[in-house]
């Protein structure tokens, strides 16, 4: 019987292994600089970015800055443009709502801190502040979410 079970727990380990491996290559690392973890928190946001959440839109860019700003612009199929902006420093926390497969990762600030531009709206150009920047996103684990959660907090508190 050892035989016959021995094959299917070497075969579930190389498979753990392997999903280990990836899963480290998919995350933030406590070892890593600044300027890592500056390229691993854009390739986050822009692999999870979520474009199929509004089939009206055309293009979208999604960023962290090095002086600790994300910067949201959405251009739609009609030329409309929206343009999201905040400073780290103003972020008091981080909701995610959904599944790992499909969600919203919600940016929370102290206040309305978050500037919101439209142009080339029909219904004219609009300047506005919010207090929750909802982006939407996909494939998002857990450890991937909290490693994200990690940099984000890691360069609101270097820039105070």
């Amino acid at each position: 019987m050892l035989k016959s079970v021995l094959p299917k727990i070497k075969k579930s380990l190389l498979i753990f292994s392997i999903i280990l491996a990836a899963s480290v290559g998919y995350c933030f690392t406590p070892g890593m600089d600044e300027q890592e973890m500056l390229t691993w928190g854009n390739k986050c946001l822009t692999q999870s970015f979520d474009q199929s959440s509004d089939t009206k839109l055309k293009k979208w860019e999604l960023e962290l800055t090095p002086d600790a700003f994300i910067r949201m612009r959405k251009t739609y199929q009609d030329g409309k443009q929206e343009y999201f902006s905040f400073h780290l420093h103003r972020l008091t926390d981080m909701d995610y709502l959904g599944t790992t497969e499909t969600g919203t990762l919600q940016l929370k600030t102290i206040a309305d801190d978050i500037i919101v531009q439209t142009y080339n709206d029909k219904q004219g150009d609009l300047d506005s502040l919010a207090t929750i920047l909802s982006i939407p996103v996909k494939n998002m684990e857990p450890e991937r979410l909290d490693s994200l959660q990690m940099v984000l907090n890691y360069f609101k508190a270097k820039n105070l």
